[in-house]
């Protein structure tokens, strides 16, 4: 007699995938930008200046008003005392006694002398020479030279962590098949073409 079921199990079959952890990283990078400032030279310089004044050097040859003014009241006053000596020297001899032809004789020829000295007209002029400054020359230099600016821009360093990563997937569930392997049963037995009764013995 022949076994009637046959039975099969069929395993579960899973799938599984891995992603690794990896550590990304990216590069820093540096950005030089050099910028310029222009030097120069500079050079200032101021010559010798010569001042010349010549006020009083032409108030000796064309005195102004209040000048000449100041300078006729000197004479004047200088005249007045000279005269005022004159008259008393005179005056002192004129009171002797004796009084002859030679004592008058003196007095012209004395007052003819005195003309001739103060009144002669010749004089060297201008009588003041012009006064004479100056101011020393100078000269500055600057130089400045040439600037440059250096601007870093730093990017740093950057880490990406992707961490890993376990999938699974059941493609295929398990199973248990059940098959009956056998020929049709017929109730009663009996009806079965190929029946053959049973031989019972008492």
């Amino acid at each position: 007699m022949y076994p009637l079921i046959e039975i099969q199990t069929v395993p579960i079959e899973i799938e599984m995938k891995v992603s690794h952890a990896k550590l990304e990283y990216t590069r820093g990078t540096a950005d030089l930008e050099i910028s310029r400032n222009d030097g120069g030279l500079q050079i200032h310089s101021r010559p010798i200046r010569l001042n010349l004044d010549t006020f009083e050097a032409r108030n000796s040859i064309f005195p102004t008003p209040v000048r000449a003014t100041k300078q006729n009241a000197q004479k004047g006053e200088q005249a007045a005392y000279e005269a005022t000596a004159t008259y008393a020297q005179q005056g002192q001899l004129l009171l002797k006694a004796k009084v002859g032809q030679e004592m008058v004789t003196q007095f012209a020829s004395d007052a003819v002398t005195r003309d001739l000295k103060t009144n002669v007209g010749i004089r060297f002029i201008p009588t003041v020479g012009p006064e004479v400054t100056w101011d020393p020359g100078e000269m500055n230099i600057r130089f400045e030279m040439d600037k440059l600016n250096f601007d870093w821009r730093l990017n740093h360093p950057q880490f990406e962590f992707t961490p890993g990563d376990i999938e699974i997937s059941v493609k295929q569930q398990p199973d248990v098949v059940i098959k009956y392997v056998g020929g049709p049963i017929y109730v009663p037995p009996s009806s079965d073409p190929n029946y053959e009764p049973v031989d019972v013995q008492a």
